[in-house]
């Protein structure tokens, strides 16, 4: 790939690091809308994807949301240094991606895949956060990236530890700091590539 592909490509991921996000969140919330049954409290985001519109929007914006993540995961990993830690946690984010779209194929009608694979999504997310952030704390221009990246790490392991009746909120807690971060580096990736 010449550098001139290589910098389309980064500034394609960077996109698709902000887009993917803005999907999902957006089809999680429409799917909400169609859904007057559900409840924060007593429900899983993933109830959403059962029967009816609700169940067509949020699958196929988990779908499209795992593809266009996938996409900036991949172009990530052109831009991290190639150390050990970076490399596990870039890998691993790549997987997370692929498997959100995983969530998305294997909705809870599909039986007992539709856990392994929500707690592999999870799993991987809070390694992979982790993982980047610990090297990013190696380089002084991204330390508060790296800091983010931890804390934000952590609190998607915490936030499971809590007696939830439902697991909407540690759901959403989770979706929100990755969005965040995928965001905000997606569009750092835009920009970078477009000056």
């Amino acid at each position: 790939m010449s550098q001139k592909q290589k910098g389309r490509f980064i500034k394609i991921a960077g996109l698709c690091g902000v887009i993917g996000p803005v999907i999902a969140l957006s089809s999680i919330s429409l799917s909400i809308l169609y859904a007057p049954w559900f409840s924060w409290i007593k429900n899983a985001l993933s109830d959403l994807g059962v029967y009816g519109i609700s169940a067509v929007i949020f699958n196929s914006g988990l779908i499209i949301c795992g593809v266009l993540t996938a996409i900036f995961g991949i172009g990530v990993q052109e831009i991290l240094p190639k150390r050990i830690l970076s490399s596990i946690g870039r890998i691993t984010l790549t997987l997370d991606c692929i498997d959100l779209c995983a969530i998305g194929i294997f909705p809870e009608t599909a039986g007992r895949i539709h856990f392994y694979v929500s707690v592999v999504f999870f799993v991987l997310l809070s390694i992979s956060l982790i993982l980047i952030g610990a090297d990013a704390l190696r380089e002084q221009s991204r330390r508060k990236e790296g800091i983010y990246m931890i804390l934000s790490g952590i609190l998607t392991a915490v936030v499971w530890l809590f007696p939830w009746e439902g697991v909407a909120i540690p759901e959403t807690v989770a979706a929100l700091t990755i969005s965040l971060w995928s965001m905000v580096l997606g569009f750092r990736l835009f920009r970078s590539m477009s000056s």
